[in-house]
């Protein structure tokens, strides 16, 4: 309890600047009659806005979302007149990761 008298001084000055500064605030607004806050309130609501610039960047269309993860397009082949014909890569074998045929989703 005693290596706590440390924070004894911290504490006090920071609730004696609590206490100045909400005494010191306090009058610091000043009141304003309801006529004269009606009146500024009316010439606020019918000044013209200002508009405020845009993004810098056009906002992107939604993407459609289906649920269904879909792989990416591979490259089709295609046929150059009077050359031969592109066909894709082989695609590996698939082996079953165990012997005992139980495979689980990550």
């Amino acid at each position: 309890m005693e290596i706590l008298f440390w924070l004894l001084p911290a504490a006090v000055l920071t609730l004696a600047s609590m206490a100045w500064v909400a005494w010191w605030g306090r009058e610091g607004r000043g009141q304003v009659d309801r006529e004269t806050a009606a009146r500024r309130l009316g010439e606020a609501l019918t000044r013209e806005q200002r508009s405020r610039p845009g993004y810098a960047a056009p906002q992107r269309a939604p993407e459609r979302h289906t649920g269904v993860a879909l792989r990416a397009s591979q490259a089709r082949p295609s046929v150059v007149a009077g050359g031969e014909v592109e066909e894709p890569a082989a695609e590996p074998d698939v082996q079953a990761d165990d012997a005992t045929g139980d495979r689980r989703a990550s």
